[in-house]
C-alpha cells in the first residue's frame, strides 16, 4: 500500500515568505524523502513567527494540514524539526493532535525523542538568551556603549566612520562568538540581539543582512 504524505513548510517572516528563501530547500528535502516511499497529496506553506505558547492555534496552515492528514489517513511531513518549534508546549500539542508526523532530518525519531529534542532546544534557547544578557550587562558595567549611542560619534569622514563601525563590531564580538559556538543561524542571531534590546549599528532592529555584514567585519 502506498504511503500518503502531506507536507508542511514554514518560514518565520513575511520577507522570507515573499522571497521564497528557505522554502525551496525545505520543499526539496520533502520531495527527496517522498520519492520511492509514497505519494505527496498536498503542500501547506506557513509564514509566521511561531513564538508564544499558543503557536499551534495561530498556525492556520498547520491546522489545515493536520485536518487533511486526519481525513486522508496521511502522515504530516516536514523538512526540519526546528521548523515546527523549539517550544515544548507546542510540540506536546502537536503530538496530542493524533496525527503521525515525520521530520526528514530525524526520520527515525519517535515521539519521545521528538519531545526530548524540543526540551533541549528550548533549554538551549533560554541559555543563549541568559548568556547574551549577562554579556551585555558586563559590557555596560565596563562603560561600553552599544546600539545607536555607540555610533553617535561617527564623523562624516569615511575613514572615521569605518573605524567607528569596526569598533562597534568589536564590542559585540564576544556575544557573536557565543552565538556561533551555539550554532545559531544569522537570522537566529538577529532575533537574539533584538530580543535583548541591542540596537543595530544605525538604530532599529537587526536583520539577517546586518548580521552578515557584522560577521564579515569581524572575520
Amino acid at each position: 500500500m502506498t504511503a500518503k504524505f502531506v507536507s508542511y513548510l514554514r518560514v518565520s517572516t513575511q520577507q522570507q515568505g515573499r522571497s521564497g528563501l528557505g522554502l525551496e530547500a525545505q520543499r526539496a528535502a520533502v520531495v527527496a524523502y517522498v520519492a520511492g516511499r509514497g505519494e505527496l497529496l498536498r503542500e501547506f506553506v506557513e509564514v509566521e513567527t511561531g513564538k508564544g505558547a499558543d503557536a499551534l492555534e495561530r498556525r492556520k496552515e498547520l491546522r489545515l494540514a493536520l485536518e487533511t492528514c486526519r481525513r486522508a489517513g496521511a502522515v504530516l511531513l516536514i523538512a526540519k524539526l526546528d521548523r515546527l518549534a523549539r517550544n515544548v508546549h507546542f510540540v506536546s500539542g502537536l503530538i496530542e493532535s493524533g496525527c503521525d508526523f515525520i521530520a526528514v532530518d530525524m526520520p527515525n525519531a519517535n515521539k519521545v525523542m521528538i519531545q526530548m529534542h524540543a526540551v533541549m532546544s528550548e533549554y538551549e534557547r533560554d541559555q543563549i538568551s541568559a548568556r547574551t544578557k549577562a554579556a551585555l550587562a558586563a559590557a555596560k558595567a565596563r562603560g561600553v556603549a552599544l546600539g545607536r549611542k555607540g555610533m553617535d560619534n561617527l564623523r562624516p569622514n569615511i575613514e572615521e566612520r569605518q573605524k567607528a563601525a569596526d569598533a562597534f563590531a568589536l564590542r559585540l564580538k564576544g556575544i557573536v562568538d557565543g552565538f556561533q559556538t551555539s550554532g545559531l543561524s544569522h537570522r537566529a542571531m538577529a532575533a537574539e540581539l533584538n530580543a535583548v534590546g541591542v540596537s543595530a549599528p544605525r538604530g532599529g532592529k537587526w536583520t539577517h543582512g546586518q548580521v552578515q555584514r557584522l560577521l564579515a567585519r569581524l572575520s
